[in-house]
């Protein structure tokens, strides 16, 4: 069931139309001024990128010394996980649950209160 996207000449607004079948028929109309002379046009795409990559854009903390680095939720955590990684010890259960809730935006309250 693709969704394909048109551009209005007239209000220059960019519509999507939900498609119920590939072999259906739709006649699309602008969702702002209800023309109906649309161009179809090629729908943006999203790439999301693995924590890896993330991580290998951001680099080590070495390379970025600034309180900034660790703003980044992508990091928090990251010393931690490298530390115990070199040293061949399994993260607390306590520990993960706390770094992937921060790094999707939940602090922890000790963490809040700083």
């Amino acid at each position: 069931m693709p969704i394909y996207e048109y551009n209005c000449p007239a209000c220059a607004t960019n519509t999507s139309v939900f498609v119920r079948s590939i072999n259906s028929t739709v006649e699309p109309v602008c969702e702002s001024c209800g023309g109906t002379e649309l161009n179809r046009i090629i729908s943006r795409v999203a790439y999301h990128r693995s924590m890896q990559d993330r991580w290998d854009a951001s680099g080590p903390p070495q390379l970025n010394p600034t309180d900034d680095y660790y703003k980044d939720p992508t990091n928090i955590g990251r010393w931690a996980e490298k530390r115990l990684g070199d040293m061949g010890v399994e993260m607390p259960e306590q520990a993960r649950e706390m770094i992937d809730a921060a790094r999707d935006g939940e602090m922890p309250p000790a963490i809040k209160d700083i």
